[in-house]
């Protein structure tokens, strides 16, 4: 068993079995004085302790010696070694008890590395310009440019949307608001709706054309889904530098329509009687 004084691991159903043979012993009137202290003292610890006691082997060889194994309780028995059986099985239980330091371990390292590594964040962003902080989110935000485009690159969907090529959805222009010819509200709006859509193919047939991508007054983070502008982009178009919007709303084709960063008014329509 090794020496004397190294604590032992034991099963709860060791324990279990001990508990009830001391508690037999006990109550068997066949012990001596100086055997039912012991045992008195080796029952304490067991009920305090349960699972996490520790008993030298020494104690172990000798309150089993008292109380026997798998003998008469009381009975006086030689030590035996322990079967191979047994020896794995306490073996199992001081590799289940590293296992679980290791596991606590690694978990009490795991917590110091992101307290580390937030104290180290705080410290970087304390330490750091706001300046340098903002450029690094503006960097990473969406650029809006002016770009050239061609004829063949876009379709007019109505006075005031185009879509581009490979686009899953159309872009709204923006600054002004052409009359329906898709859902009018009344006859003459959609008349109207059908000489600007025409129009806009007249004025885009010709000449050069620019298309500046900007974002939509809609709320932050809801750009590109069916919360933003029905999931449309936003630009403006040029023809030979002059806004399209501004050229149907100087023919009587459209009206004006400014919007605020994050909402816009009411839409005019005042194209029915």
């Amino acid at each position: 068993m090794g020496g004397g004084n190294n604590p032992m691991v034991l099963s709860i159903e060791e324990i279990s079995e001990l508990r009830s043979r001391i508690r037999s012993a006990l109550a068997s009137g066949r012990l001596n004085a100086w055997q039912a202290r012991f045992l008195t003292d080796m029952q304490q610890r067991l009920e305090t302790y349960g699972p996490q006691v520790r008993l030298s082997v020494k104690q172990l060889s000798k309150l089993r010696e008292i109380v026997g194994t798998g003998t008469s309780p009381g009975r006086v028995v030689q030590p035996v070694r322990p079967s191979r059986s047994r020896r794995r099985r306490r073996g199992g239980v001081l590799a289940r008890e590293g296992r679980w330091f290791a596991r606590r371990l690694m978990r009490d390292v795991s917590l110091l590395a992101a307290i580390l590594v937030a104290v180290s964040i705080a410290s970087y962003l304390r330490e750091t310009p706001w300046q340098t902080v903002s450029s690094f989110f503006s960097a990473a935000a969406p650029s809006y440019s002016t770009v050239s485009i061609t004829r063949d690159q876009f379709s007019v969907t109505d006075g005031d949307t185009i879509r581009m090529a490979g686009d899953r959805k159309g872009t709204r222009l923006v600054g002004f608001n052409t009359p329906e010819s898709i859902e009018p509200r009344c006859e003459e709006e959609r008349t109207l709706g059908l000489r600007a859509k025409a129009r806009l193919k007249e004025l885009v047939a010709n000449g050069s054309l620019e298309l500046r991508r900007m974002p939509c007054s809609c709320d932050p983070g809801t750009e590109g889904t069916e919360a933003c502008n029905y999931g449309r982009s936003c630009a403006i178009l040029r023809i030979d530098g002059r806004d399209v919007g501004q050229i149907l709303i100087s023919e009587g084709l459209a009206v004006s329509f400014r919007c605020g960063t994050t909402s816009c008014p009411p839409t005019p329509r005042p194209w029915c009687s």
